[in-house]
């Protein structure tokens, strides 16, 4: 088992000098793709859900109960 620890270190050496990291191009990479992607998901159902509970919504004003104006207001 020590060769296998042994090589998978060498490799991932071998890996980080390949990769060059270059501090001015730093990118979110796949993971950060992945959180957008989800969060947009998001946003499109919660948008999806409003419009259908928009839809059900009766808009027309009941009458005033009292028989005054709706912007009347009282003064006693």
């Amino acid at each position: 088992m020590p060769d296998m620890s042994a090589s998978a270190s060498m490799a991932m050496t071998h890996l980080v000098t390949l990769a060059e990291l270059d501090e001015d191009k730093v990118t979110p990479g796949v993971l950060g793709f992945i959180v957008f992607a989800v969060m947009a998901l998001a946003v499109w159902g919660l948008m999806r859900s409003m419009s259908r509970h928009m839809g059900k919504v009766d808009f027309k004003e009941a009458p005033d109960p009292s028989g005054g104006e709706a912007g009347e207001t009282r003064r006693g």
